[in-house]
């Protein structure tokens, strides 16, 4: 489409003339300074539709609800009716035996809900006991119900939820949100991960780029400490020095690129030494905590030791939105694979993201963000209604529960469900393309018209289908 002109395999029409590279790579040869002067303001000339660095904003299809996403992605798989989705029946049949494929095999009985559950909130929806401060939140959330996805196996699942395939190599959401509609703060990458310190199954894969340029990869963003290693110049190089260096590299890389034009791969790569240097200053001030009130650290649970560490990635999520990071995911450092014992586990997740949860919530309500950026929770799949091992719960493709909050989102709502059971969705389907393109129609993006041709076919996030899901919108 006309808005977003490309090539085949991701590349980028050659670059003839050193002005043309100096557009393309967005600095260099002392230009730094200006072009990000103009390009902030709008005012530094594109040629041939393109903006002058990949990153610069760009104009959604329609008139957006949502500026950023904050996605938690529950890794693992929670269980929905073990946390948000009672089920009476289930109570009632507990031990019985149900005719069912488990991922593990050898399913057991059925096992009834472990936690006491309540009705929070006008919308009166239930929540586990185990997640108090969240039901404090439930009339700003949409629970949708009646997910599903076609794998049983984390990696493939986990996948599919962040690329809409299940095999690896395919362009993330978030990268497909950069892609289209560009970072409003060039200082900043668009699309910024908070991953798991022990490692994500299938790392990298579920943030990449996949076949598009690779400037719209996620990055990721280590909670504490520096938060990109090697961000930070030596003490012995001078920022004049570093500057000299990066223009010397640019004056390199031009004469390679007039040489083999068209490489996008080359020009994502002088974008990523330009904006790792203007992040050096940008981004410190981006995960200083102390500038927070002791107030907004409590809010978030900082007090408490099992919830700190993701108490510290959600405000540092706020914190990113607030500065126009487009998209940021928000992985745990544990994960909900409840195998074993599904109230040891849940209950220590519960611990560990309840209340961060709701303090972002809350902080971005209370600071007039929530109405502009979409909070999504969830996992790769759900849990199996029967149980596993006696106290556990196996993996669960066939139904289980997400839920949305904030732009554009009606809040209070459920839709869709699974059987009586909990075991598959039965009423309203949700797929992963649907999510996906709910997602972006938030930010103002068709999901039909964002595409990217390469090896001779336009690709789509949610590739040959998916429906917007009007119903949970405002």
């Amino acid at each position: 489409m006309a808005r977003y002109p490309h090539l085949p395999c991701g590349r980028v029409e050659a670059v003839s003339d050193r002005r043309r590279f100096l557009q393309r790579a967005g600095a260099g040869f002392g230009l730094l300074a200006l072009a990000h002067l103009l390009n902030g303001q709008g005012l530094l000339a594109a040629e041939e539709g393109d903006a002058v660095s990949p990153l610069a904003p760009k104009a959604p299809h329609h008139s957006p609800e949502a500026r950023s996403v904050i996605w938690l992605f529950m890794e693992g798989g929670p269980s929905g009716f073990d946390l948000f989705d009672f089920k009476p029946e289930l109570q009632k049949q507990d031990g019985k035996r149900i005719a069912v494929e488990t991922f593990f095999g050898d399913p057991g009985p059925l096992m009834k809900a472990p936690f006491g559950f309540h009705q929070a909130g006008r919308s009166g929806a239930w929540v586990a006991d185990i997640a108090p401060h969240l039901a404090g939140c439930v009339d700003d959330i949409a629970f949708i119900k009646s997910c599903h996805t076609d794998s049983s196996n984390h990696g493939p699942a986990m996948f599919q939820m962040n690329t809409g395939q299940t095999r690896p190599g395919f362009p993330s959401a978030g990268a497909w949100v950069s892609y289209g509609l560009g970072s409003e703060n060039q200082n900043l990458p668009g699309f910024v991960v908070l991953g798991n310190a022990k490692g994500s199954k299938g790392a990298g894969m579920n943030w990449s780029a996949g076949f598009l340029p690779a400037s719209y990869q996620g990055m990721l963003f280590r909670p504490q400490g520096t938060p990109i290693l090697n961000l930070n110049r030596t003490s012995d190089v001078a920022g004049a020095d570093q500057r000299a260096q990066l223009d010397l590299m640019a004056r390199l890389n031009q004469g390679h690129s007039a040489s083999h034009p068209g490489e996008a791969d080359l020009l994502a790569r002088i974008q990523s030494f330009e904006l790792a240097y203007r992040m050096q200053e940008a981004a410190g001030d981006l995960i200083d905590l102390g500038q927070e009130s002791e107030a907004t650290r409590r809010l978030y649970g900082f007090e408490d030791p099992e919830a700190a560490v993701f108490a510290r990635k959600c405000l540092l999520a706020r914190r990113m939105v607030e500065r126009g990071v487009r998209f940021v995911q928000v992985y745990c450092d544990d994960e909900w694979d409840a195998h074993q014992d599904i109230v040891a586990n849940h209950t220590k997740m519960s611990r560990q993201t309840d209340q961060p949860i709701a303090g972002l919530l809350k902080d971005l309500k209370q600071r007039g963000l929530l109405d502009s950026t979409l909070v999504v929770w969830g996992g790769e799949f759900g849990r199996m209604p029967v149980s596993e091992k006696g106290k556990g719960r196996d993996h669960n493709p066939l139904g289980f529960l997400t839920w949305m909050a904030g732009a554009g989102v009606k809040g209070g709502i459920s839709y869709g469900a699974t059987d009586e059971f909990g075991l598959r969705a039965v009423e309203k389907p949700v797929s992963v393309p649907d999510l996906h393109a709910t997602i972006l129609h938030l930010l103002g993006l068709d999901h039909t018209q964002l595409t990217y041709l390469h090896n001779g076919r336009r690709f789509r996030l949610t590739d040959v289908s998916g429906d917007v899901l009007f119903d949970v919108l405002t």
